[in-house]
């Protein structure tokens, strides 16, 4: 360990910059390494700046929280106590202590100029990807994901479409739509496959949480304000169109989770955007060998993976929305400062923090069984339903792998169809395969988290980082 220790924090989402914050308010030196061109992640997206935005917290909520982080970032960099690498996407992080971590990123125009940053401590705060289900007519243009939608609205202050069906699963709706409705877009109908009951059993986990009841009252209320028709559950059937979308139909779901026939209906519309949730980013610690739980990292009570000198924190580690993600990132880079300092957290605010960790999961948990897609929803996809984008493989090829060829998991299928085996590695996809099959989506296995060049594989050393706070750089 150096005297002088340093720690890359990878991700720039609010568990990052929660983490990098603690840890260089204790003492410790911080490489924050996160491929946005803007601090902030998904949750707090900013508009390039050359847009010339005028009220970008319009679009946001919570922005006095993120005001803090920015300027604490701010103020830390220009203290030279942290530095931020902006437009760097991380590929791999290898090493291990004693001897140090070496976080391997790729920058420039086309992503080709390595870069390694060393370190004697770890943080993954990568954050989560959408999971998508297929249906037919989903690869239509104008059909988008959630996430896809904010980022459109906050980061390019980009309208998708005039004419909008929300539909899906998980809180992540509700501010998707009151977003577009703010930006100006004609929200047909919120279509949510959940069923109220769904939420009585977890009612008093809810009432726990109060100000998130205030928070879904105030988005149902501007909805209903503006007429938005809010479908419970029910699901989409099909979206239809020939160069674009130009109408969806929805339908009523039974108690297994199956369509109610008869209760079909069609609402144009010229564009859908379509959340099933989230699921945790874990290339980078599964190719560093941290134990996963689920299909996230797993962890301790100080966020510490089962790798000496690596913690995770924020969505990694399961889905659980931004205030859970600042206060895992918040006890871990506490815990980062504390051990490399070779001391432990200070146990006067530690369990108080620690509560209000364990309050959060405990909601993340019952919205996550709440909000559980439909038991059924692949008999919807009819055998022309593309499933892998990037190889065009259909339901029906998946299927006959599965009933014809012998396949019993996602990976055989895959071997068989090429499914997963397109640009997106699978993160599109996976969840479709893994339900077609029977079983749950595997976690990744990939020795690089992004596309590389052959050049930086076949030997060339990357120049480090350059370290303002080193006088030695």
């Amino acid at each position: 360990m150096s005297a002088d220790p340093h720690l890359a924090v990878v991700g720039a989402g609010p568990a990052g910059l929660a983490a990098a914050l603690a840890a260089a308010a204790r003492g410790v030196r911080v490489t924050v390494v996160d491929a946005a061109a803007e601090a902030g992640g998904q949750f707090y997206r900013q508009p390039a700046r050359a847009l010339g935005a005028r009220r970008p917290q319009a679009l946001h909520h919570q922005w006095r929280t993120w005001e803090r982080l920015r300027d604490g970032l701010a103020g830390h960099v220009e203290a030279g106590h942290v530095r931020h690498l902006r437009g760097h996407h991380v590929w791999c992080v290898e090493g291990e202590l004693p001897g140090g971590f070496t976080v391997h990123a790729l920058t420039g125009p086309e992503q080709r100029e390595p870069v390694a940053v060393p370190a004697d401590a770890v943080l993954l705060a990568t954050g989560a990807h959408e999971k998508v289900l297929p249906f037919p007519g989903w690869t239509l243009p104008g059909v988008l994901t959630a996430g896809g939608a904010q980022a459109m609205l906050k980061g390019g202050l980009v309208l998708p479409g005039r004419r909008a069906v929300v539909a899906g699963t998980g809180p992540l709706l509700l501010p998707v739509a009151d977003g577009l409705l703010a930006a100006g877009a004609d929200v047909v109908a919120l279509v949510d496959s959940a069923a109220p009951r769904a939420f009585l059993p977890h009612a008093r986990t809810l009432a726990a949480h109060p100000d998130k009841l205030v928070e879904a009252a105030g988005y149902a209320a501007r909805l209903l304000v503006r007429r938005v028709r809010i479908r419970a559950h029910h699901t989409v059937v099909a979206a239809h169109g020939t160069d674009r979308v130009e109408a969806v139909t929805i339908a009523a779901l039974d108690a297994d989770g199956r369509v109610r026939a008869g209760t079909e209906r069609r609402l144009a519309c010229d564009t859908l955007v379509v959340g099933h949730g989230l699921l945790p980013h874990t290339d980078l610690a599964g190719a560093l060998g941290c134990r996963l739980d689920g299909g996230a990292v797993a962890v301790d009570d100080e966020q510490r993976t089962d790798v000496p000198g690596v913690w995770a924190a924020g969505e990694a580690t399961g889905i659980g929305g931004a205030a859970l993600s600042l206060t895992e990132g918040h006890i871990a880079g506490r815990s980062v400062a504390a051990r490399l300092f070779d001391s432990r957290p200070d146990p006067r605010t530690w369990n108080a923090v620690a509560r209000t960790r364990t309050r959060m999961r405990e909601l993340a948990a019952a919205l996550d069984t709440a909000y559980a897609p439909p038991a059924r929803w692949t008999e919807q996809l009819t055998d022309g339903t593309v499933v892998c984008r990037c190889e065009e493989v259909t339901a029906g090829a998946v299927r006959e792998a599965v009933d014809e060829l012998g396949a019993g998991d996602a990976r055989t299928v895959k071997l068989l169809t090429r499914a997963g085996m397109g640009w997106c590695q699978g993160r599109m996809c996976g969840a479709a395969v893994a339900g077609l099959v029977g079983g749950e989506q595997p976690p990744a296995k990939r020795p690089f988290a992004c596309p590389v060049p052959l050049g930086v594989l076949a030997g060339r050393t990357p120049d480090p980082a350059p370290d303002p706070a080193r006088k030695d750089t």
